[in-house]
């Protein structure tokens, strides 16, 4: 098939149904030391979505050219990040041996966002992929704050009160997270105080709500932090700020919205906690040396019947035709859970007292003004995660955690299968399959020749994430890399880049299988 047909199949579906949100606007990046707490960033969109419907363009359309192989390069690894945990006297003494991360945008700016820290004051790494809507705003909000609220809510009630006199005396706060961070996955300083004095807020309730000896439970953890961002997110927004810039900024982060799937892995515990249709899978290495994916989360979507049950279930009866439409939350909203999104949880009169009240730059968009159709009974959006334990295993070589861009393009199985062989130089090779296509010997031959060279140049990535990147956008119907397929699909003009596919961000933890061996058998000693 030739490589234009193949761009030219249906077009993927997009996450909102709406026109133009608010403008995204960049700015340059700003750095802080780790024992900062986080702030925000003025930042990016476009709301302009894929379309649900089927759609067809002639080859004329796509001004697209051939790249070379050091352009493509010079593409797919513009964003990767690879961190190593530290040995200590020559030894790894942590279940996880690093991470490798990448992001490629669909969108102009991305919408993406990736987030890796551990925890300094209790123990464990966090890693988070959260994947915005409507722009920006929202996702580069989580980014910056969703770790601090789960690494607050881990802290023992001692330490909580240590942070509260160190504020009180004015003193500096000892860090909380140390961040892992590619230089465009930055914090702004604009919002830092109101950031702060709402964390802030919620470790003072923590304190109030525990006792000296508590140990935190992690999935409980996990859960209030969610909610609690979300609510924050929302109460900034409805209280506004005397800054404009920042009255503007909460309400942007308000209306936009974001998913989130975050891993915590402390030894060979392993918790997901995930909201919306990003995805974590594990990757299982087998006896006989081949990998097998082990999902670790659940797309809360329409094609999850419990999800359309719980959603139904929260409204009256007379709603139930109209809930769901389409495959969308009222019509609209792809995933069934979300941070931000407030248009789908506020009643109809806050919004419009909230937007009343905002700056004049949210009443020259009609969006602002739009009430979802069959609004009745708000909320119908919620951030409280579903979360997942898993004790690892040594079997468990890494966990892939991935915005839904990557999942549209490869099927979760493929997925593992390609890190596997990237990370093991092991190639499991299947019978090569044809699908329904009139294949000559010739081409059959073809086929075979570029899966050799393909073996052989397997390692022209150094990064994990890059490599599977790589076969998320170039792979054709055979299932190997195609250069001039990856070629045209990096060379569309950003006004059709988004129609063929999303924005794709990848974390790739890789584990330790001997100190996981280790650590299990001193948890049954």
């Amino acid at each position: 098939m030739p490589v234009t047909s193949q761009l030219l199949r249906a077009l993927p579906r997009s996450k909102v149904l709406a026109s133009s949100l608010l403008p995204c606007q960049q700015h340059q990046s700003q750095f802080g030391p780790v024992a900062h707490l986080p702030a925000s960033r003025q930042s990016s969109h476009m709301w302009q979505r894929r379309q649900p419907s089927r759609s067809y363009q002639t080859s004329s359309v796509l001004h697209s050219y051939i790249l070379t192989p050091p352009q493509v390069n010079s593409i797919l690894k513009a964003n990767e990040y690879s961190f190593k945990v530290p040995e200590f006297d020559g030894k790894n003494v942590s279940s996880v041996m690093g991470f490798e991360s990448n992001q490629l945008p669909a969108n102009a700016p991305i919408e993406d966002r990736r987030s890796a820290a551990t925890c300094l004051q209790t123990r464990g790494m966090l890693l988070g992929v959260f994947d915005g809507h409507a722009g920006c705003a929202c996702a580069q909000a989580l980014s910056e704050r969703l770790f601090y609220y789960i690494a607050v809510s881990l802290l023992p009630h001692d330490t909580l009160c240590e942070l509260e006199a160190a504020v009180e005396a004015g003193r500096a706060l000892s860090p909380i997270l140390q961040w892992h961070k590619h230089p465009n996955d930055y914090f702004s300083r604009e919002a830092q105080r109101l950031y702060f004095n709402s964390l802030r807020t919620y470790w003072q309730e923590l304190i109030d709500l525990t006792s000296p000896g508590d140990v935190p439970d992690t999935r409980e953890a996990l859960l209030n932090a969610f909610k609690r961002l979300d609510n924050d997110i929302s109460l900034e927004a409805q209280v506004g700020d005397p800054n404009a810039f920042l009255h503007y900024w909460v309400l942007r982060v308000a209306f936009s919205g974001a998913t989130a799937c975050v891993a915590h892995i402390d030894g060979p515990d392993l918790f997901i906690a995930n909201a919306g249709d990003a995805r974590a899978v594990l990757g299982v290495q087998e006896e006989d040396g081949s990998f097998s994916a082990h999902t670790l989360s659940n797309d809360h979507s329409a094609q999850n019947e419990s999800e359309v049950a719980r959603i139904r279930s929260e409204h009256p009866a007379s709603e139930r035709k109209t809930v769901i439409r389409q495959e969308r939350l009222l019509g609209l909203l792809m995933p069934f859970r979300a941070f931000g999104d407030v248009k789908f949880k506020w009643s109809i009169e806050l919004q419009k007292r909230v937007l009343e009240s905002g700056p004049d730059q949210l009443h020259e968009n009609e969006h602002t003004k739009f009430i979802p159709p069959n609004y009745h009974t708000p909320p119908y959006l919620t951030a409280e995660p579903e979360i997942t334990y898993h004790k690892l295993r040594p079997q468990d070589r890494f966990l892939v955690i991935g915005s839904d861009g990557l999942w549209e393009t490869l099927h979760r199985q493929e997925v593992i299968r390609i890190v596997g062989e990237y990370l093991t130089g092991v190639h499991q090779h299947q019978p090569l399959k044809v699908g329904g296509y009139r294949v000559t010997l010739g081409q059959m031959q073809g086929l075979l020749e570029e899966r050799k060279a393909r073996a052989s140049s397997a390692f022209e990535d150094q990064n994990a994430a890059t490599h599977l990147m790589r076969h998320a956008v170039g792979n054709n119907e055979f299932g190997t890399v195609d250069h001039e397929r990856l070629s045209k699909m990096l060379s569309l003009p950003e006004e059709l880049a988004r129609m063929y596919r999303d924005d794709i961000t990848i974390i790739i933890t890789q584990f330790n299988p001997h100190v996981i061996g280790a650590q299990r058998q001193e948890g049954q000693s």
